[in-house]
């Protein structure tokens, strides 16, 4: 899922640089590897306003140039997209690797990987703009973030309102959603002439949302209420502040709305064509697509047969471990998955489905959050300096979405890390999930690995490169790093949520693979995910449904997770006694998001380094 599109905006202070007048050193002077991936990564944020606006720190100053518009993903774009990738390739061939040291080596390394695996993508002549540059789906329209849903969810918690231009330039964006909107439209017609429809099961779920989306009057309307809220904030006239709240309006009323309707008439006309099957096994070429994608997301050239093969595996052993924690609770009758359905369903580990009880679910991750804190010096030698919030999945966003996620820091502090929690069923949120779900998209996971990055001496792509493998596979790696520090020794019904959860992610690999490689359909996947996993149906079927059109994705998690557990054990065979915990994970973390091939590479040395 992982790709430039999720990295290009990160050499921020290339941006800063140029604009302050020391551009020439970037461009026109013979460059190193850094200089060099700081002047493609900032031409690349040019391109892309809406990474500019995620990264913050530049949003309503003279530098902002770009908070009034949205990128350009139309049809086109594609080709002119492979131009700059191809030539950004040959600036880093032209260096021979082997007069390359210390970081500037392994920057070589790790941008020929990634440009080498995006290029690869170039042979998919049905692949979008917006899927070559990073979102990781074969449909630019899906449940997940397409740009139906993608759009106000980024106006509501990226777009800040922070002074007279940024409110001026959210309007500006609304107005030119209609634009946006038709090149989406463009896509999916060029893709339909293909042979290339999402899943029938992935249109109604679209359709359902945007035309709840635009059934509510404009002043209703999340674009409106939550604008509207930022514009209270700010220092301006009553009169400016009515001005713009009715501009906001009008946007809405005559362009957004507008293009929604225009959206949905397009994905309606897509039906009749879409089929049932939830594998891109069906689409042109889909056998070597899935090989490609599985390669990016698991960094690694492991086959789909591997993968299945690796996930039955840890299946049967995961079953095991929770058999017989299961048997020491007197939960004996029925299989693993039949009795974690049963404890999901018992009372004692349910909150009150009420606005009270989902409070009381983000407060109890608020608590789990802060006791993980104090104990995050036993095992790393340095801390992020970022905060991290806990907050609800929007409710417009609630049923298509994840059961939770995260969203990195702004570079300036203006915005901390925050972990969503979806609370669309409470059911989904039983109490002895919560400390995984916690340790998982917060700390030790993803908060603290994603805020680490941001405080490293790296070019500022490198820090960011978020290659699921490793990205994921740290927060899987956490879930256990927390098992290991003893945080659920009293608590096996949180140690049965920790092992649910890793069963669930080895179960990705054998369903994911199933749909895409050995043509199974949803309904057999949803049984197999429900039969070992004890998760809810509706749980399991929006998991199904999100591995349907983020093929290979799914499968990082676990692959990553086993893979930084692998170099642990051989750095502690290699080193004995000299093996030193929180150095470790210095090593893993202080590069950088890797590709698996290359942090093995890294570990290796820094093992070979310990030994002196």
């Amino acid at each position: 899922m992982l790709r430039i599109a999720k990295w290009a905006g990160l050499a921020l202070l290339g941006l800063i640089v140029l604009a302050a007048g020391a551009g020439s050193y970037l461009l026109f002077i013979n460059p190193s590897v850094s200089t060099t991936l700081n002047k493609q990564t900032f031409w690349m944020l040019t391109e892309n306003p809406e990474l500019l606006t995620r990264l913050g720190a530049i949003e309503g100053t003279i530098l902002d140039f770009h908070s009034g518009k949205l990128s350009d993903e139309s049809w086109g774009t594609k080709a002119k997209v492979t131009r700059e990738l191809q030539d950004n390739l040959a600036q880093f061939r032209a260096y021979d690797p082997a007069t390359l040291t210390g970081q500037d080596k392994l920057t070589w390394q790790v941008m020929t990987w990634l440009y080498e695996d995006v290029l690869a993508f170039d042979a998919v002549p049905w692949l979008s703009p917006g899927s070559m540059l990073g979102s990781g789906t074969a449909y630019p329209i899906n449940q997940m973030f397409g740009e139906q849903s993608r759009f106000p969810r980024f106006m509501q918690s990226q777009h800040v309102v922070i002074n007279a231009k940024t409110a001026r330039n959210y309007v500006s964006r609304l107005n030119a959603v209609g634009l946006k909107f038709d090149q989406v439209i463009e896509v999916i017609g060029e893709q339909a002439k293909l042979g290339v429809v999402p899943p029938t099961f992935v249109i109604d779920r679209v359709l359902t949302e945007m035309k709840g989306f635009v059934a509510k009057p404009a002043m209703e309307n999340t674009l409106y209420t939550g604008f509207y809220a930022k514009l209270a904030k700010l220092d301006l006239s009553a009169e400016e502040k009515a001005e713009l709240a009715a501009a906001a309006q009008k946007a809405i009323d005559t362009v957004v709305y507008p293009a929604y309707g225009r959206l949905i008439a397009a994905v309606e006309a897509l039906r009749p064509q879409s089929t049932p099957d939830p594998g891109v096994w069906k689409l042109p070429g889909g056998d070597a697509y899935y090989a490609l994608a599985l390669r990016e997301e698991t960094t690694t050239d492991l086959t789909p047969q591997q993968v299945h093969d690796i996930g039955l595996s840890e299946v049967a052993r995961i079953d095991a471990e929770m058999d017989a924690i299961l048997k020491r609770l007197g939960r004996t009758e029925g299989t693993v998955g039949e009795r974690m359905m049963a404890l999901g369903e018992d009372p004692s580990q349910l909150f009150e489905d009420s606005d009270a009880g989902r409070q009381a679910i983000l407060d109890e991750y608020k608590k789990i959050i802060g006791e993980m804190q104090s104990r995050l010096p036993d095992v790393f030698a340095t801390l992020p300096a970022q905060p991290v919030e806990v907050e609800r999945v929007p409710v417009f966003a609630e049923v298509g979405s994840a059961g939770a996620y995260y969203e990195q820091p702004a570079l300036d502090g203006s915005r901390p890390g925050r972990f969503f929690a979806n609370l669309h069923d409470v059911k989904e949120t039983p109490r002895f999930s919560m400390k995984t779900l916690a340790y998982h998209e917060a700390i030790p996971g993803h908060h603290f690995q994603i805020a680490s990055a941001m405080n490293l001496d790296l070019p500022l792509a490198r820090s960011f490169l978020p290659f699921t493998a490793y990205v994921e596979g740290w927060a899987l790696y956490a879930e256990r790093l927390a098992w290991e520090m003893g945080e659920y020794k009293d608590d096996p019904y949180g140690d049965l949520g920790r092992l649910q959860a890793e069963m669930f992610r080895a179960v990705r690999l054998v369903v994911d693979t199933g749909m895409h490689y050995k043509r199974w359909s949803r309904e057999q996947a949803i049984d197999y995910m429900v039969a070992r996993t004890g998760m809810t149906v509706s749980d399991v079927t929006r998991e199904i449904e999100r591995y349907a059109v983020m093929p290979g994705q799914a499968c990082a998690y676990k692959i990553g997770m086993m893979k930084i557990l692998e170099l642990r054990e051989k750095a502690k065979a290699a080193l004995g006694d000299r093996f030193d915990l929180k150095a470790f994970h210095r090593a893993v973390i202080e590069n950088g998001p890797l590709p698996l091939t290359v942090l093995e590479q890294v570990i290796d040395a820094w093992i070979a380094e310990q030994k002196g």
